[in-house]
């Protein structure tokens, strides 16, 4: 069954999936920060709109999660740059 929301979700979807998928580890830490931004942007969105959204929230959720444990993977392997303390 197609929800509202599935018209609505294709680009934090795409950009979150090139971030994953991307085979060049140099791009992927830029792509984490876009993908980081359009996620953040759709859960505003929807923290606004009416009805329940809450499938979409809890993969927006399920994304950032996944976005973070990939840049921690890139941080061990030394292809991201530490936040200074």
């Amino acid at each position: 069954m197609r929800t509202r929301f599935d018209l609505h979700d294709v680009r934090w979807k795409n950009l979150y999936t090139a971030a994953l998928f991307e085979r060049d580890r140099k791009k992927v830490p830029q792509m984490i920060s876009v993908a980081e931004a359009e996620i953040v942007q759709r859960a505003r969105s929807l923290f606004a709109a009416p009805g329940d959204n809450s499938d979409e929230t809890e993969a927006l959720d399920d994304a950032l999660y996944m976005l973070r444990a990939l840049r921690n993977c890139l941080k061990s392997e030394g292809l991201e740059p530490r936040a200074a303390a």
